[in-house]
Parts: C-alpha cells; sequence; structure tokens
C-alpha cells in the first residue's frame, strides 16, 4: 500500500511544483483527461502534448490525464460508455456481454458497426464533458491549498 500512498505523494508534488499558475496547471490536467476520454486510446499523447504546448498549460497534466484510459481500464471504461450511450440514444442492439469481450481498438468498434461506433465515440464525449470540469477543479483546489500551506510554513 505504501508503494501507492507514494505515487500519489509524487504525482501531487509534480503538480505543485509545476512552474505555472494554479489554473494553467488545473488547465494542462483538464485536458489531459478530455484527450482520455474522448479521443480513442492511442491517439491521445498526439493530440494533448502540442495543444499544452500551445496553450502553455501544463505538461505533466496534458500527459498524464490521459492516462484515465490506459490498457487496463479500457476493458471497463470503453464497453461501459459505448453500452449506455447505446441503450440511451441508439436502438440499444448491443449487449454488455458482447461489447466486454471486444479488444478494443479503434478498427473493433468500426467492426462493431455504425451504432457501436458512434456510442464510443458520443460516450467517450460525455464522460469528458463530466470528467474535464471535475478535473480542472479538483486540481485547481488542490494546488492552491497546497502552495498556500506550503507559503504559512515557510514564513513559520
Amino acid at each position: 500500500m505504501s508503494r501507492i500512498g507514494a505515487y500519489f505523494r509524487d504525482l501531487r508534488e509534480k503538480m505543485v511544483n509545476e512552474p505555472l499558475s494554479p489554473n494553467r496547471v488545473a488547465a494542462g490536467w483538464a485536458l489531459g483527461m478530455f484527450a482520455g476520454c474522448a479521443i480513442p486510446f492511442g491517439f491521445q499523447l498526439v493530440i494533448s502534448i502540442p495543444l499544452s504546448v500551445m496553450f502553455r498549460i501544463g505538461k505533466v497534466g496534458a500527459t498524464l490525464g490521459t492516462l484515465i484510459t490506459n490498457p487496463v481500464t479500457i476493458i471497463f471504461i470503453y464497453p461501459a460508455q459505448t453500452y449506455v450511450v447505446s441503450r440511451l440514444f441508439f436502438s440499444g442492439s448491443l449487449t454488455y456481454e458482447r461489447l466486454k469481450n471486444v479488444e478494443w481498438t479503434f478498427d473493433s468498434a468500426v467492426q462493431l458497426g455504425t451504432e457501436a461506433l458512434l456510442s464510443f465515440l458520443i460516450g467517450g464525449l460525455l464522460l469528458a464533458l463530466i470528467m474535464t470540469p471535475i478535473t480542472f477543479f479538483a486540481v485547481r483546489s488542490l494546488v492552491k491549498r497546497t502552495r498556500a500551506r506550503r507559503r504559512v510554513s515557510d514564513k513559520s
């Protein structure tokens, strides 16, 4: 358990120590989260890193935020987002059992058909619209609080 705790402490340190304003640090993480949710796996860094450079926001967050989708999590996230959107907006002919047994690549979503592909893309966009602002405000708050605490302890 201590390795996981150390990992999250290191991650917090990277966030807090990035030499940018809390808003710019948080914007980088929000961009990474958006890319991780809305853009199919494999293309996320190609988009998030250049955008973070262009907008002068946190590159660490733009990179690490994409990790919401990784080889471990996509086996849960991709079938769930595709299934939910299929049920909400389309015929609902896709079963969760069928979707969870797919090897999730962009090509496999295309092979499942138009409903699956659209459900996959819309589901990613909806997840991004939910997770991006949550990420922005959570990271900004964490950076502000931690930096304020350090300023107080530095004065002591």
